[in-house]
């Protein structure tokens, strides 16, 4: 089933819990795809489901926040031992290429690879662990774990949020004009297309050759 099909058939608590705990394990550092369902959830939210975006967007990021915390707890008391028991259980996602990039992403930006790795899936589920591992002060790592939460999960929401509503409204107001300019423009490219194949066929077709007066 869709998972926004699915998301539709459960109570808006029940969604609200979902994405949290799906985001939030995600942060700890187990692959899931919580930006696919924070993503459904938002786009249902704008479609009058009664999922509230807002309360939506808070529970996002707090799944967030708590679930880099508890990743960053479990890789400062864990380090590299942790890394490499990951390595062994997830091999597409913490194998020895992966974690040199992000440990390399680390080392070069702090606290910037904290807040934009929400941004990107891999440094998504490496953030919280790979920072503890590292030994990141708490401060830093906690001022870009909040900063970047609430940039991605409540910034995330807002914009498929309204951009749900946008589309929605578009496709009312205007669906059979809208039909009615794409046909014109498949007509209209499909005779300029037409036009251009044939003032290019003489070309490249190869002149005949003078035929002599006595033959």
């Amino acid at each position: 089933m869709h998972v926004q099909e699915w998301l539709d058939s459960v109570p808006a608590a029940a969604v609200y819990a979902l994405v949290a705990l799906v985001i939030g394990l995600e942060s700890l550092g187990i692959p899931l795809p919580g930006e696919i369902i924070l993503i459904s959830a938002a786009l249902m939210s704008s479609q009058h489901s009664g999922v509230n975006p807002v309360v939506l967007g808070v529970c996002a990021t707090a799944g967030a926040v708590i679930g880099d915390s508890i990743g960053y707890a479990i890789g400062r008391k864990g380090g590299r031992p942790l890394l490499a028991w990951l390595g062994g259980k997830f091999p597409r996602h913490f194998g020895e290429g992966h974690v040199a990039t992000a440990e390399r992403s680390f080392e070069k930006w702090g606290m910037w690879a904290v807040f934009f790795g929400r941004f990107v899936a891999l440094l998504r589920i490496f953030a919280g662990p790979l920072a503890g591992v590292l030994h990141m002060p708490y401060w830093k790592f906690l001022t870009a774990n909040v900063l970047g939460g609430i940039c991605w999960a409540g910034g995330t929401t807002a914009v498929i949020y309204y951009v749900g509503i946008v589309a929605e409204d578009w496709l009312k107001r205007f669906s059979y004009l809208g039909l009615a300019v794409a046909l014109l423009i498949g007509l209209a490219s499909m005779l300029v297309i037409r036009r251009k194949a044939k003032q290019a066929r003489p070309q490249t077709e190869p002149e005949a050759e003078p035929v002599g007066a006595g033959e």
